[in-house]
């Protein structure tokens, strides 16, 4: 069983028609929370996306820009982070399983992202919430997490690797040889 979207803005392919047509979308304060759950973040404080939205046949092309304003977590420190993203998006949707895949395009990866719709309906809010996760920061952190960390004691990636190798059996047996 599929759990329905946080974010679903549905759009009926009966609606959408040859000429771009503007459409603009904004997650609630619900949406954002539970997206916010989804996704491992403190919160999402906004989340809203512009878009002009065409239909070719059975394809769908979405192109706009997605704003939003959430608190990640730093993954060295926990502390919270605000994180701001303003990226432009380009989307196709094509049916599931339909000839889409047999079609030779010529585009390179960042020009656009392929999603696969079922039914005669796109959903775009879903699309956008997978935009948003896809432009944070994957591994955010604090400026002053190296310093925090060492003054815990944590060693920093380089001095743990040269612990390794100063601290392997193979050290050992090259201080073997050396004598």
């Amino acid at each position: 069983m599929n759990k329905a979207p946080e974010f679903a803005r549905p759009f009926r392919l009966d609606g959408i028609g040859g000429e771009p047509r503007a459409v603009h979308i904004e997650a609630d304060e619900a949406e954002r929370a539970a997206l916010a759950a989804r996704f491992g973040l403190v919160s999402i404080d906004a989340l809203e996306a512009d878009a002009t939205i065409r239909r070719e046949g059975e394809r769908v092309w979405a192109e706009g820009r997605i704003r939003a304003r959430a608190v990640q977590s730093c993954v060295a420190t926990g502390d919270p982070i605000r994180a701001r993203i303003d990226e432009p998006f380009s989307l196709r949707f094509d049916p599931e399983g339909g000839a889409a895949a047999e079609d030779e395009l010529e585009l390179e990866e960042s020009d656009l992202d392929l999603l696969t719709y079922e039914g005669g309906t796109i959903d775009l809010g879903e699309a956008v919430a997978q935009g948003f996760a896809l432009a944070l920061d994957p591994f955010p952190r604090v400026a002053d997490a190296d310093a925090r960390l060492r003054a815990a004691g944590v060693a920093s990636e380089e001095e743990a690797e040269a612990q390794r190798r100063e601290t392997s059996p193979f050290a050992a047996l090259k201080s073997l040889k050396e004598d």
